[in-house]
């Protein structure tokens, strides 16, 4: 991979989105082990591998030994809401956003998004596969707080529509980026050499968490 990450200390933080009430998986996934160790270790990994600072969006006391909490000040809105109090917490001008399950997504792919956020000024970055525009990771322009809090609360709370409403009413650029084209360009790639279909894996059930240890096993079928 062409490492295309620019050192600009200061003006980047990453959370983590460990907020979820994770029903289907039967116990907090934050704290739900993958390789013997929480799934909220292996995504501030993800975060530390790119060079990003990283901090949790959530409220549940325990997730305080890993890294810095941002309380979600309205959890009952979802994940959108958990953005927003993110956003209303930090300084730099990008924060990106990382789901608690999905343990697989390369740091090269964080690197690439926030390259492309910084040189082009989009309001919103993120990733799409096979056609399909991934939620997650996502990288957010600051400034756009206010937009994603005025579309949250008129009743928007799906992430990926709200992103849309807001960079629209700014008139900003909404980017999505197909990472099969990053990583046939050499821009973007996987330590652990995962093909692109295993990145965007979400780990909602005991049946994916099972999936996933087979993949760390070597087993790369999904």
């Amino acid at each position: 991979m062409n490492g295309p990450e620019e050192d600009r200390p200061g003006d980047l933080v990453g959370f983590v989105l460990a907020g979820g009430k994770s029903s289907r998986m039967g116990s907090d996934k934050a704290f739900v082990r993958l390789g013997g160790r929480p799934l909220l270790a292996h995504a501030l990994d993800i975060l530390r591998v790119a060079g990003v600072p990283g901090s949790i969006s959530g409220s549940v006391p325990p997730m305080e030994r890993y890294a810095p909490v941002i309380p979600d000040t309205d959890p009952g809105r979802g994940p959108l809401a958990g953005i927003c109090s993110a956003l209303r917490f930090t300084s730099p001008c990008h924060a990106i956003f990382l789901s608690v399950d999905s343990p697989f997504i390369p740091a090269s792919l964080i690197q690439y998004l926030v390259h492309h956020a910084r040189t082009t000024g989009a309001a919103v970055t993120l990733p799409s596969m096979a056609g399909y525009a991934q939620t997650f990771p996502v990288v957010i322009d600051s400034a756009m707080v206010d937009r994603l809090e005025s579309v949250l609360y008129s009743g928007t709370v799906g992430c990926f529509a709200a992103f849309q409403k807001a960079a629209d009413a700014s008139r900003r650029a909404f980017s999505v980026l197909p990472v099969e084209f990053l990583v046939q360009a050499g821009q973007v790639a996987h330590l652990a050499h995962l093909p692109v279909a295993c990145w965007f894996l979400n780990l909602n059930t005991r049946g994916d968490l099972e999936q996933a240890e087979s993949l760390l096993a070597g087993d790369r079928v999904i």
